[in-house]
């Protein structure tokens, strides 16, 4: 797949492979690993943002990935989230969408939603949210995307 379709197709929550299609090199060359390791990887997808004109330029509409944090002692010390832009030559695979009945702790700003937690129940998402802090964060039941609501009402009608 390629990167616009991931923008096109791709729901929020969804893990996505990324390679460039070269072959892993060995450990022992680490810089080499490194580089292939910016270039292939997996995440879950946080944020689609469309094209944004400029008075010059227009930057191409693009996409979030978390990659995953570093912790110590139960606090996380840096998130790692990766964007790739539609005019990207990387190839993109859609490795796991969210199951039906998953809820997405969501957060709108500037236009755009963010994924914030991908949570296996609506307790569990109202629990993490109760815990991060995220007072205008939204529910949305995976499988019924047209009715998300405002964080604290039940989402059992």
């Amino acid at each position: 797949m390629s990167a616009t379709t991931i923008i096109d197709t791709a729901p929020l929550g969804a893990l996505i492979r990324y390679t460039d299609g070269s072959p892993k090199p060995p450990a022992r060359f680490t810089k080499k690993l490194a580089a292939w390791e910016r270039s292939n990887g997996v995440g879950r997808l946080v944020k689609k943002e469309p094209a944004r004109p400029y008075r010059t330029w227009t930057a191409p509409a693009s996409f979030t990935l978390h990659e995953g944090n570093f912790a110590s002692e139960g606090v996380i010390l840096v998130t790692i989230m990766r964007s790739h832009s539609a005019d990207s030559p990387l190839v993109f695979e859609l490795a796991e969408e969210p199951k039906p009945g998953q809820v997405r702790v969501l957060l709108d700003f500037g236009g755009n939603t963010e994924l914030l937690h991908l949570a296996e129940s609506v307790t569990a998402a109202e629990l993490w949210i109760a815990k991060a802090g995220y007072r205008n964060a939204r529910l949305e039941m995976v499988g019924d995307e047209s009715n998300d609501r405002a964080g604290g009402a039940d989402l059992a009608a």
